[in-house]
């Protein structure tokens, strides 16, 4: 048996306007990263279309250490919907840096039942995680920034409960003490350090319907409380423009292809256990624009990521599955 790269390697690429144009999107709405990956706009969505498609949740038994198996079974169940002529879609979430070089390794599949390119997917990909990042690090600056800047008008926060983040499993970080130094460094804080896929600003944007929907859901992030146990937002700072704008292009599904040339959208990434663990609900929508099928995974196991599938997404989406497989290891 190959290993799963020799497998990815052998495999010859569709270039991704001929995956797009295989689903009926147009050639002119691609937005080329590279020749096999594409990012394709949010307003290509069809609410009519995604009445008519049929959606399928991959979940799984309590998953093991090293996981369970979901994505490899979502893309194999796609690949097989694929072969008795069904016009079907596979929608996954993008694997974070923190389990890729940590005991998971990869998140793309595994052996004939990969979405590809495998390595540019498991990595730094459109960058999305990236601007995840920097979003949320900018809210956490211009906070201390406001802090510092008020402070002789007697404003500050009883307790901030807004974090950092970094796309890194770096525990040393998890709890840290900001603005040492001269007074010009900002006031002296406590601090810490989350992982991407924990931040708030990934599980909103995988719940946003639209780029509006998203701003509004930004205004909303409680930073912190005032002395009058009042809640501090991003709208309080008058920040929610400039955090938008940062994730004007991570907002936007991500196209990718299988093993065996079937369309695959791979877009968000929060995890299970902090938030609600499902790819973004456009990238799942769109797949159900252009699909008759759409194969779609909720991480960890079904007791956690499917039940807020069920509860969360779609009840925000008013989405059903029609189907739900469940995958055991004996």
């Amino acid at each position: 048996m190959k290993s799963d790269n020799e497998i990815a390697r052998s495999v010859e690429l569709k270039k991704i306007k001929q995956v797009a144009e295989s689903i009926g999107i147009p050639r002119d709405e691609v937005e080329n990263y590279g020749r096999y990956i594409a990012k394709i706009p949010e307003h290509l969505v069809d609410e009519e279309k995604v009445k008519q498609s049929n959606l399928i949740l991959v979940t799984a038994i309590t998953a093991t250490k090293a996981g369970i198996g979901k994505t490899t079974v979502s893309i194999g169940l796609a690949l097989g919907l694929n072969k008795i002529g069904k016009k079907v879609i596979v929608a996954l979430r993008e694997p974070s840096l923190g389990p890729c070089f940590g005991m998971k390794g990869g998140a793309a599949g595994g052996g004939y039942a990969q979405v590809l390119p495998m390595e540019k997917i498991n990595l730094h990909f459109t960058g999305d995680f990236h601007a995840i990042t920097s979003a949320h690090n900018m809210i956490s600056a211009l906070l201390d920034n406001y802090i510092y800047q008020h402070q002789a008008e007697g404003f500050g926060l009883k307790e901030i409960i807004w974090r950092r983040v970094l796309d890194v499993n770096d525990r040393s970080l998890r709890s840290i003490v900001t603005g040492l130094g001269p007074r010009t460094n900002g006031v002296t804080l406590e601090s810490g350090f989350d992982i991407t896929p924990a931040s708030e600003i990934m599980a909103i944007l995988c719940l946003s319907k639209d780029i509006e929907d998203l701003r509004r859901r930004i205004e909303n992030i409680i930073l912190g409380f005032t002395y009058e146990d009042k809640p501090f937002t991003v709208k309080d700072l008058g920040i929610a423009g400039a955090i938008t704008v940062l994730l004007k292009d991570a907002i936007h599904p991500n196209l990718v292809q299988t093993t065996e040339g079937t369309a695959s959208f791979v877009h968000g990434g929060p995890f299970a256990n902090i938030a609600h663990g499902c790819n973004s609900l456009l990238a799942i929508k769109m797949a159900m624009t252009f699909g008759d099928y759409v194969v779609t995974e909720a991480g960890f196991g079904a007791d956690l990521g499917a039940e807020k599938f069920y509860n969360i997404k779609c009840h925000k989406s008013g989405l059903q599955p029609k189907l739900t497989v469940i995958v055991a290891t004996a």
